[in-house]
């Protein structure tokens, strides 16, 4: 429990509500609902995030050379241009990269189409002590799948049920889902594409097909509400980060996974061996 008077936690404040009645234009996509006012003190406060993240990335990886199954999974999800691919090389940055587990998750490939949709999910997920990042995940099956019509709706509604009972099993399992909805604005979104055109070591990022998606923007924002509004969770629920500003982006997820891996709290195993002994047998070699 928080002492009286404590500021509230980042992952409180970034919360969305489970049920109905979640409206993504309530909430403003250039935000800064809390930390850093400015780009330069939220480079500098995420940099300072730096050392105490990598402290609990190695104390996790530790404790899971001890039978420790716990692990993180940080699940990113938003429009393109929004920075899920940033988000992995400015926040995962932070981290040592051979305890992190990332996968970009793209069309389904004709193997994988022959299973269930979770099945590529599964075989991705982090093993005991690894921090999981996906680019994308298993909630393409109930956007995309919903506006493009690429399943019928009661397919997608028995989707969203599937969802939660297998992110509950997860976390009955040790792993922690930081699921994250990177909310940016229809004229951001513009404006990062444009950028893509008018700089031509940028061209291989764009995509015709986002035009043909930016018609669809409004199917999109509803289908996102539905994927909240019935997959949040006590045990998984999102978290809508701004992302307007990609500075506040990335400080904003570096600080859930913070708060996250603080309530952890992952403990360096102790030793199964004689110490003073290994000691004394190293002073006795010279």
């Amino acid at each position: 429990m928080k002492p009286a008077g404590a500021p509230a936690l980042l992952r409180e404040l970034l919360r969305v509500p489970g049920g109905s009645g979640v409206d993504l234009s309530s909430y403003a996509a250039d935000a800064t609902p809390a930390g850093p006012r400015d780009k330069a003190a939220g480079l500098a406060a995420t940099d300072l995030m730096g050392e105490h993240l990598a402290d609990l990335q190695e104390r996790l990886w530790a404790a899971s050379t001890a039978g420790d199954r716990r692990r993180v999974l940080l699940v990113l999800q938003g429009m393109d241009t929004s920075g899920k691919g940033g988000t992995v090389k400015h926040v995962i940055g932070l981290f040592n990269p051979s305890g992190c587990r990332i996968r970009a998750f793209k069309a389904p490939t004709p193997e994988e189409r022959k299973h269930s949709f979770l099945w590529r999910i599964r075989k991705a997920l982090p093993e005991p002590g690894e921090i999981g990042i996906f680019d994308r995940s298993h909630y393409e099956d109930v956007l995309i799948a919903r506006v493009r019509e690429l399943a019928p709706p009661e397919e997608i509604t028995h989707r969203y049920a599937e969802i939660n009972r297998f992110e509950k099993s997860l976390t009955d399992d040790g792993v922690t889902v930081v699921k994250v909805f990177l909310h940016i604005s229809y004229e951001q979104q513009r404006r990062r594409l444009l950028e893509r055109l008018d700089n031509p070591d940028k061209h291989w990022k764009f995509n015709v097909g986002d035009i043909e998606e930016r018609a669809l923007w409004p199917a999109y924002q509803e289908a996102y509400e539905l994927a909240v509004e019935h997959c949040s969770t006590p045990e998984a629920p999102w978290y809508l980060v701004p992302a307007d500003r990609k500075w506040y982006r990335n400080w904003a997820i570096s600080k859930l996974l913070l708060e996250h891996l603080e309530a952890l709290d992952p403990q360096y195993p102790k030793a199964d061996f004689d110490v003073e002994e290994s000691r004394r047998r190293l002073l006795k070699e010279g």
